[in-house]
Parts: structure tokens; C-alpha cells; sequence
């Protein structure tokens, strides 16, 4: 085996290759055959959307480690942060409501520091749902943690186990709204969402009732979280953008 093979990091994707964009994954106990295990899931429409886009997609499992989080954003060129369960509320300070789902230590602290460590590193990200939760919070930011009692509707989710659809306004100067124009309907599944913005996030979409629908964290190259699901719906195009941008990267 040469010394090369033996101890060198892996190359990117040379000139003209598909970008490489890590998707991480929910952990959860799975069916299969004759076996349920824990397992590391994705949703297919993640995947799809960014093969569509141009990508390939790499599943990130919640690893009890954290060793190799420079190498994830050394090789990768760009990140998708899924959507998935609530966070612990104690690592935004918060007592947790009663309707606040069971906690994911392996899952929070993995994807806590992976957002964190895609910030330092440049790396562009698009965050969904959850992701643009972990994102908030891993800037120093809040949660509401249970929007039907906050807003009075049920409209971020209106019938369990099954995506909705609302209307957003977009900020016309935001990346976001460069992207999407200064409306859109977007595919809706959350009773969660944010309060306090974290370090650095600014507010670029809203809801009717002026819940936060998307968030950018200024001075990066393109970071963006939405709280919508993008990938549940016919619109690509914010995974197009990201994928044009890791490409370029």
C-alpha cells in the first residue's frame, strides 16, 4: 500500500464533478425483514431533491464522536441539516412544555457542533425545519416550543402526520428572496419555531401570524435555514442554489 493510500486525506470532487452534500439523518428504531433496530434514517425527498439539484448526497448519522467533524467539512462541499424531533430544551435554557417531544442527546450534541463547525469552515448549508432550530440554537438563540399555544391556530401543522401548505412573505433583498421572489407557498409540518435569533441570524421570511419562516446568518457565503420543507414540495430551487454553490466552492 503506498504512503499516499495509507495516510492522506481523501480528495474533493475535482473540476466538473457533482458536488458532495451531507444530509444528516435521524436516528431512530427501524423495520426491516425480520429485524427493528436503531437505525440512521433519512426521508427519500431529501436525497431526491438533492439528486435533482445536481448533487450527490451523503447520509450523516448522529455519531457518538465528534472526531471527525473537520474531516466532514474538509471533504464535503456543501451540508443540508434535516428536519426531525424536537430539541432538549435545556440547551437553550428553557423548561420543557409538556408538549415538547423526548430528547436526542447523540442527535442534538452531533448536530449542535456539526452547525457550528459548517459555520466556521464556510461550508454552505441550507437548514430545514429542525436544522434551522439547531442552527438558531447553536448561535446562542431561543425556541418557542409549542406554536398552537403561541399563535392560537394549528396552521404550521394542521392534521397529524400529514404535510400542510401557507403562504410566506420574503424579504426581496434576502438570499432567500433572490432565489424565490417576496412570496411563495411552502409545505408546512412544525409546532416548533423561533424566538430569540441567535448570533449573527437575521429574520428574511414570516409567516401571516409573523412566526419566523427563514433565517440567514450574515457574512457567511450562503447560509440559510427555512423552516418550511422544501423537499416535501415541487420546489427546487433552494436546493438548486445550494448545489450552484457548492459546486463553485
Amino acid at each position: 500500500m503506498t504512503e499516499a493510500i495509507r495516510g492522506a486525506p481523501s480528495p474533493k470532487a475535482g473540476a466538473g464533478a457533482p458536488p458532495l452534500i451531507g444530509i444528516t439523518t435521524y436516528q431512530e428504531p427501524a423495520r426491516w425483514g425480520v429485524w427493528v433496530r436503531e437505525a440512521a434514517l433519512l426521508p427519500t425527498p431529501y436525497v431526491r431533491s438533492v439528486e435533482r439539484a445536481g448533487g450527490v448526497p451523503v447520509m450523516l448519522p448522529p455519531t457518538a464522536t465528534l472526531r471527525g467533524l473537520d474531516a466532514l467539512t474538509g471533504r464535503l462541499d456543501g451540508i443540508v441539516i434535516a428536519g426531525g424531533g424536537d430539541l432538549d430544551p435545556d440547551l437553550y435554557g428553557a423548561v420543557r412544555h409538556p408538549e415538547t417531544g423526548p430528547p436526542q442527546p447523540q442527535r442534538d450534541r452531533f448536530e449542535l457542533a456539526l452547525a457550528r463547525a459548517v459555520v466556521d469552515a464556510d461550508l454552505p448549508f441550507l437548514a430545514i425545519c429542525r436544522g434551522m432550530q439547531v442552527l438558531n440554537v447553536a448561535r446562542g438563540g431561543a425556541l418557542i416550543q409549542h406554536l398552537p399555544e403561541a399563535v392560537g391556530h394549528q396552521g404550521h401543522a394542521p392534521e397529524t402526520g400529514l404535510v400542510g401548505s401557507h403562504p410566506v412573505q420574503i424579504s426581496g433583498t434576502s438570499l432567500v428572496g433572490k432565489i424565490m421572489g417576496d412570496s411563495a407557498q411552502v409545505p408546512t409540518y412544525h409546532h416548533q419555531a423561533v424566538s430569540r435569533l441567535g448570533k449573527g441570524l437575521s429574520a428574511v421570511a414570516w409567516a401571516e401570524d409573523q412566526v419566523v419562516e427563514a433565517v440567514e446568518l450574515q457574512g457567511h457565503r450562503f447560509g440559510l435555514a427555512v423552516q418550511w420543507h422544501p423537499e416535501e414540495g415541487d420546489d427546487g430551487r433552494l436546493f438548486e442554489a445550494l448545489v450552484a454553490e457548492a459546486a463553485g466552492r
